[in-house]
């Protein structure tokens, strides 16, 4: 069991629930009309509380089977021993070389290729003379600048926009400039563990760009900086930030033990420390720990780069990492909307279909979305043209999180290829067009759809990406309804994100019919100890609508009514609460933030509890 598996417990409901309960008594109905929602407690006899360890069980990853002298060769070179004693101890030392060319199925953006060319860094929106990009070690740049610049994450969008002929002299100018710089290994921002595996991996894989000019000094000095790079690898692999950035440090060093001369024994060291990051970075269904969809990303296309390697020395890849790419797939496609795009889950924005699909379609992995994503979290429900996203289990734990966000019990809609209701979404896009002053405000619980209690987060939002204390446990039921208007999903979760402060328990409840056309939700607060509590709690329900999504009010002021950029129509109604429209925010998946609406239903709720039923549904 994970650790994130753990903190969760998950209640199976694959048995239809009827209009006739098991009992006798009356099930819950779904009511298609089109006044009020009504509440949505479920008479029907609870599901049995089942082990998550049963929903899939993740592979034992071992290093691939050596014989005893290989193991002897690995346990040397981990000790320090150089690849060339090793490997021809009375023979001079080979000088540096590629022993053969990558040929990754990953491809850049052209766009970003072109802005380099005309001699613009382009991230997230923001162009950057590379002159006035300050590359020391010392320079303080935003996240997405630093990752950019010092991981030469560019070199595959400028191999993208044209043939490497025309490339040669602007990859061979900002990567000169960078080693003007960064002279000395292990000082500054550059020599990040992540930023280092990262930059030795671009080397090697887009190597004829920084290789195939005519300066012959300049390849020599570019070869002896890959050779120090993996030599610091080697030693510092340890003091990575996290599981994310200690794979992309293995796997430059099992390239570099492919690529570089002498390299069979970094080869066999890279191999076993590889095989041991997949095991502590992925849970039991194939989600990142720290639940980021970008992070998830990032994995695949660290693994198929490296796959590549392989190919290009003519072995085959471990089977720890094609099993690991079988795994990492279907969770990231049950993030996916009705449009193909990703959710903005964790910090990431909402990333394109073609993107989304240019990835899984380099990963060789044909497989569909999972459905019911228990160890990472995510429930998704495709219904008709309509998929739902809902995050059942607590944040990441604050060693895993790279720009957490307290997200719990928030979900969104997409109805054909619209997003109806979205989270506002974009953390780890901050430092291009989405300012880094504003970077906190999107992790918090009011920037995503979901239910905020006394204006505070329901889990605690830190510094650095990090999250504190807050949701400990979350319970979630998942179950399909057969009722007389025809079926439905029914989903039920809860945490405790509010006891300690309030001592309430936020518990959601959401029913999507299967053609698609309505959501009906409820949010109770329900009282966590048996000394019940006086006094009240401000409590405010937002609903993010997505871009072109305009709301008007209706004249009850207990609803609101929707015209989607297609011309459908949607209708909102509270059960009770009078409803606001307000301003909101939604970054998109280029990093570009754009204005829309948020539906509103605020106001007090005492501390013994309450109720809040509203609903989604389709007019025309």
């Amino acid at each position: 069991m994970t650790e994130l598996a753990a903190r969760n417990r998950f209640v199976t409901g694959v048995r239809p629930v009827t209009e006739e309960g098991a009992d006798g008594a009356e099930a819950m109905a779904i009511p298609l009309r089109n006044d009020a929602p009504e509440p949505l407690v479920d008479a029907a006899e609870p599901a049995e509380l089942i082990a998550p360890g049963r929903a899939l069980a993740l592979a034992s990853f071992e290093p691939p089977a050596a014989s005893v002298g290989e193991r002897m060769v690995r346990f040397a070179y981990r000790f320090g021993i150089s690849g060339h004693t090793l490997t021809a101890p009375f023979r001079k030392p080979v000088k540096p070389r590629l022993l053969a060319a990558v040929t990754s199925p990953l491809k850049g953006d052209p766009v970003a290729g072109t802005a380099l060319r005309a001699g613009h860094f382009l991230t997230y929106g923001v162009k950057v003379p590379i002159a006035q990009v300050d590359l020391s070690p010392a320079a303080k740049l935003a996240p997405a600048f630093e990752r950019t610049v010092h991981g030469f994450t560019w070199m595959r969008d400028l191999e993208a926009c044209a043939p490497p002929q025309q490339c040669i002299q602007t990859a061979e100018r900002v990567l000169a400039n960078w080693l003007e710089a960064n002279g000395a290994p292990g000082k500054g921002v550059g020599w990040k563990v992540g930023h280092a595996g990262t930059r030795l991996l671009s080397w090697l894989v887009h190597a004829p760009l920084i290789l195939a000019g005519s300066d012959k000094a300049m390849r020599g000095r570019v070869l002896a900086a890959m050779e120090d790079t993996a030599r610091w690898l080697d030693r510092n692999h340890g003091k990575a930030e996290d599981t994310a950035d200690a794979l992309a440090g293995w796997c430059a060093i099992v390239a570099a033990g492919l690529l570089l001369p002498e390299g069979k024994p970094r080869r066999l060291f890279g191999e076993a420390g590889l095989a041991r990051v997949l095991g502590e970075l992925v849970g039991a269904d194939g989600g990142v720990l720290s639940r980021a969809p970008l992070v998830q990303m990032e994995t695949i296309a660290l693994l198929v780069d490296l796959a590549a390697c392989y190919r290009a020395t003519r072995r085959d890849p471990p089977e720890a990492a094609e099993r690991m790419l079988q795994l990492l797939v279907p969770p990231l496609l049950a993030l996916t909307h009705s449009d193909g795009g990703m959710g903005s889950w964790q910090g990431s924005g909402a990333v394109s279909a073609e993107r989304i699909a240019a990835l899984v379609t380099a990963s060789g992995v044909r497989t569909r979305p999972l459905r019911d994503v228990r160890q990472w979290g995510y429930q998704r429900i495709a219904a008709g043209k309509s998929v739902l996203q809902f995050d059942a289990a607590p944040p990441p734990l604050s060693r895993h999180a790279r720009h957490g966000c307290a997200s719990t019990l928030a979900f969104e809609l997409s109805h054909g290829s619209q997003r109806l209701i979205v989270n506002c979404g974009g953390a780890a896009f901050a430092g291009g067009l989405v300012p880094v002053r504003i970077e906190h405000g999107l992790r918090a619980t009011a920037a995503h759809s979901t239910l905020v209690l006394g204006d505070a987060n329901s889990t605690a939002v830190l510094i650095n990406g990090k999250l504190g204390a807050g949701v400990g446990e979350v319970e979630i039921d998942r179950r399909t309804l057969q009722t007389e208007s025809g079926g439905a999903t029914r989903l039920e979760a809860s945490h405790d994100g509010y006891v300690a402060r309030f001592g309430l328990v936020h518990r959601r409840i959401l029913i999507m019919r299967d053609d698609g056309s309505e959501l009906r939700g409820e949010d109770l607060l329900v009282p966590a100890g048996r000394k019940g509590k006086r006094g009240k709690v401000p409590y405010a329900i937002r609903f993010h609508l997505g871009a072109g999504v305009e709301a008007s009010l209706a004249g009850s002021e207990r609803g609101a009514a929707l015209l989607l950029p297609d011309g459908s129509h949607w209708q909102f109604i509270s059960g009770e609460s009078s409803v606001e429209i307000d301003e909101s925010l939604w970054v998109d998946g280029e990093g570009r933030p754009h204005p829309v609406q948020q539906i509103v239903v605020q106001g007090l709720v005492s501390r013994g509890g309450g109720s809040f039923s509203w609903l989604f549904k389709k007019i025309r």
